[in-house]
């Protein structure tokens, strides 16, 4: 007897769970959240689990209750004699603490990997990593999507005729030039330093951008004064017009003041967290199709492998 497939929404992924629950062509899961007057919570899910496969949709960004409440969603999943536990987890915080940059510090996201394990969960699926390493974190599957699949069509309807490429940053130099090779254009980089988190002293450019039209692509936008700073440089040397494509728009302090005072044409975010407000310079494309499809290959035991081909997604 095949199982039974159930995607329950998180309450910071409730709109994506939604979207995704209606591509997949099933009512999202009853689950209530029990609050308590000290800030302590409790999930329940309000069905039966026994013998079905639970993917329970949730991202983790600020503030660290998301976590928490993904942490115990899973363990009264697993508590619930549920087949298996799939952790749907469209932006994977603390990412940016993948390795020790400085003496005495954690590895955040090693810790994260550790706690959803011992928490019970069977396989991850999640988009665009802050760094790729951290799949090796985890001794379980992690399907890890790329959200190249969802920009890539959108930026060739620009029909943009001298496209280039840029990354705000070397550590980002990977990602853009996959971009760049499959869109066969040119590639630039914008060096910085940081003088400390969220502030960048001195940036130069690396490539020529003079005339063109160029696209900036990174995995998350956070103050965005970064990439707004690189998309001024950019102008300043000559460039046509400026538009970037970012996965997870954190937008945290003056993000969305400083992205509406910038330079910029247009940002392509994805709605893996979602907007805290509007602007006419940001535009949100959707995730909930590609995470439905995996779901599904994932619950019928199918290869998803072709996520990963740009030519079998466009």
């Amino acid at each position: 007897m095949a199982s039974v497939v159930n995607i329950f929404a998180g309450s910071a992924s409730g709109y994506l769970a939604q979207r995704i629950a209606d591509h997949y062509g099933k009512p999202l899961g009853k689950e209530i959240v029990s609050k308590f007057s000290d800030g302590e919570f409790q999930p329940s899910f309000e069905e039966t689990l026994r013998g079905n496969d639970v993917f329970i949709v949730q991202s983790t960004y600020a503030p660290s209750d998301n976590l928490m409440e993904l942490l115990l969603m899973i363990d009264a999943a697993k508590r619930a004699s549920a087949k298996q536990i799939v952790a749907v987890i469209p932006y994977f915080g603390f990412a940016r603490q993948d390795r020790k940059d400085k003496p005495r510090v954690s590895i955040g996201a090693k810790l994260i990997a550790n706690l959803l394990m011992a928490a019970g969960v069977n396989r991850v699926i999640t988009m665009d990593l802050h760094a790729d390493q951290i799949q090796g974190f985890f001794d379980i599957p992690v399907d890890h999507m790329y959200a190249s699949g969802i920009f890539i069509p959108h930026l060739r309807n620009f029909e943009l005729p001298n496209l280039v490429i840029g990354s705000p940053d070397t550590g980002g130099t990977r990602r853009a030039a996959s971009y760049a090779k499959f869109l066969n254009c040119e590639l630039v980089i914008c060096y910085k330093q940081r003088t400390k988190p969220n502030e960048v002293g001195r940036m130069v450019l690396i490539g020529d951008v003079k005339d063109k039209d160029v696209v900036l692509v990174d995995d998350i936008v956070d103050t965005a004064g970064s990439i707004t700073k690189a998309a001024k440089m950019i102008m300043e040397k000559g460039a046509r017009s400026i538009r970037a494509a970012c996965t997870h728009p954190i937008f945290s302090g003056n993000a969305y003041d400083t992205i509406e005072n910038s330079i910029f044409d247009e940002i392509l975010v994805t709605d893996t967290i979602p907007l805290k407000k509007t602007s006419d310079k940001i535009t949100v494309l959707s995730t909930a199709k590609l995470f439905a499809d995996v779901i599904r290959r994932v619950h019928n035991h199918e290869s998803i492998s072709s996520h990963f081909e740009f030519s079998t997604i466009l």
